[in-house]
């Protein structure tokens, strides 16, 4: 496997990894409701960050972005709000049908939706059969399906096992709701497809290879931010019992504690994506959808570690453990099924 495609897939683990965490910070912020919590945290992830490190990265932060057509723009941003409608059902989801089969069913299908529609759409889906490499790439998202399958299925092992149920199990509700997150997830990746001409436009500036997609995610994150923070300030404004009067009037020490955890999350939120720019940066264009591929699967095989350190499969049985162990092993083995077909 050569160097530039070994690091691209160890930068898409690194995000993952940052996207499997980012909401540990959130986990301990106390007398918050969640809308004000989310808020904080989508400030500075969806707004402050983007902007941030664009300005540092362009020499010229208005004469780049004026520089396209609002057509150009548009459906950067518009695929952006898609993401963002997915992400507000993921919650929805878990509410519904428990992180593991909620994890499980819209994982599942924003890894298949997002990674295969572009190339579909572009018309170069059947080319994929035509050549080895292209063969081997896909039988690598399916395996990926497969291991996101059998880490999902230890999860509800490990739920049974502990008693865990959902807050309001409802199987038609949270099924539709997995299956519209799962789709509108999957935005993320559309945006970054139409956003090439941004990328472009940045290398031509000289920037690095490495940065030239994080300019783009002002727009991107941008139709993001748009759907999140209108739905958390609109529940905030009609919801009797949420109040951000009330959640800002904790004790002062609560506050900056709670401030500075919501945006420590928010800021590893970015980082996935941050870093999920510099694996796309080194996946052969040929090949650049598998990145969503690559990001969604080993979010759920860092998920599933990142439990095992935390010691929240502790006292669960040796099945559930096995069955986790055997899926992470699984989603390994497509990336190197993904790596040896960009290879081929």
């Amino acid at each position: 496997m050569s160097q530039a495609i070994l690091s691209g897939i160890l930068w898409h683990l690194v995000g993952a990894a940052s996207a499997a965490c980012f909401y540990a910070p959130f986990k301990k912020v106390r007398h918050w409701s969640w809308e004000t919590m989310w808020s904080v945290g989508g400030i500075a992830s969806w707004i402050v960050l983007p902007w941030a490190v664009s300005a540092v990265l362009l020499p010229n932060f208005w004469g780049y972005y004026s520089s396209f057509s609002l057509s150009q723009l548009l459906p950067v941003f518009l695929f952006g709000a898609m993401w963002g409608v997915g992400n507000i059902n993921y919650g929805l989801t878990m509410r519904y049908l428990g992180m593991s089969m909620g994890i499980g069913i819209a994982i599942g299908i924003t890894l298949v939706v997002g990674t295969l529609m572009t190339p579909l759409i572009q018309g170069r889906f059947v080319e994929l059969f035509s050549s080895s490499g292209g063969r081997l790439t896909l039988l690598g998202v399916l395996v990926a399906l497969v291991g996101v399958a059998i880490v999902s299925r230890a999860g509800l092992l490990k739920e049974r096992a502990m008693g865990i149920t959902a807050e309001e199990f409802n199987l038609k509700k949270g099924l539709l709701l997995a299956v519209l997150c799962g789709v509108f997830s999957a935005g993320m990746s559309f945006a970054m497809n139409a956003a090439k001409p941004m990328h472009d436009a940045a290398a031509a500036l000289g920037i690095d290879p490495l940065y030239t997609a994080l300019p783009s995610y002002v727009v991107i994150m941008g139709g993001g931010a748009l759907v999140n923070l209108g739905f958390c300030f609109i529940r905030l404004a009609t919801k009797s019992d949420l109040s951000v009067r009330s959640d800002f009037s904790v004790a002062k020490s609560l506050l900056i504690s709670n401030v500075l955890l919501s945006i420590l999350g928010g800021t590893m939120w970015y980082l996935q994506f941050f870093f999920y720019a510099w694996g796309h940066a080194r996946i052969p264009a040929q090949y650049d959808f598998i990145s969503w591929m690559l990001h969604m699967s080993f979010y759920v095989l860092c998920g599933g570690l990142v439990g095992l350190v935390l010691k929240e499969w502790k006292n669960v049985g040796r099945r559930p453990v096995s069955v986790l162990c055997g899926g992470c092993v699984v989603i390994i083995l497509a990336a190197n099924i993904v790596g040896m077909g960009m290879m081929s």
